[in-house]
């Protein structure tokens, strides 16, 4: 066998069947298939154009704006929203870009309900283990300066990555799965930040929500055992 047939039946066995999976549902619905995906990339857009606005910025910090030093209560109630706020300091257009690939392939592989409980745990993750390494200190494992309690903590980066991870898990993608997991470890020790540790409690996270369904007596999160010979239906 060549490297080339190598390489392809590797392929075909990591992303055939989230391939068949996705193929007909998008087939037949096209947009339709993936409303929530579309709704949350329209919300990210406009809550970016608002926030560049003199008029617009106070109202989506006040609403959507999460930081470690806010009351506990105020942030779990600005959660939420955060996860659809785009940071300032980052290009919307990519954030977009990520929205629209790994919430519309979790949106049709995993269900809708899923995928919002997903994106939500992720984010939710990553705002309390703020809270938790800034408490425990620079000095601690996993600690957190206390600098770190000012950012202001907003994007969908966490929730897009725990969702790439679910479906690997889903789909038994299990080098993609590897490549994003070791990807995330290597941005947050070449760079050390609160969103790069953030992305390691949205994996840490994500996988307990795969132990969680495994657990439970379910192949994947996708809700059914014959994930890999065909297509799950659509879940609202």
């Amino acid at each position: 066998m060549t490297v080339g047939q190598d390489l392809r039946r590797t392929a075909r066995r990591e992303w055939g069947p989230l391939w068949s999976a996705l193929r007909a549902p998008l087939a037949a619905r096209g947009p339709r298939a993936v409303p929530l995906t579309l709704a949350s990339v329209a919300l990210t857009g406009l809550l970016q154009v608002v926030q560049n606005r003199s008029w617009g910025y106070g109202p989506v910090q006040t609403l959507g704006a999460v930081r470690a030093d806010d009351p506990l209560g105020a942030a779990l109630l600005r959660t939420p929203l955060s996860l659809f706020v785009p940071a300032l300091d980052l290009p919307v257009w990519g954030a977009l870009a990520q929205m629209l690939v790994v919430f519309g392939v979790a949106e049709v592989c995993l269900g809708r309900w899923r995928t919002l409980l997903i994106a939500y745990a992720a984010t939710l993750a990553g705002t309390l283990y703020a809270r938790i390494g800034i408490a425990a200190g620079p000095d601690a494992f996993l600690g957190l300066p206390a600098s770190d309690a000012r950012i202001v903590d907003t994007g969908p980066s966490a929730a897009v990555v725990a969702l790439a991870v679910c479906v690997c898990c889903a789909y038994r993608a299990w080098i993609t799965g590897a490549v994003v997991i070791a990807a995330m470890a290597a941005e947050a020790v070449l760079k050390d930040n609160l969103a790069g540790r953030e992305h390691l409690a949205a994996i840490a996270a994500a996988l307990l929500l795969c132990a969680a369904r495994a657990l439970r007596g379910g192949q994947g999160l996708e809700g059914g055992s014959g994930a890999r010979s065909g297509a799950p239906p659509i879940r609202s």
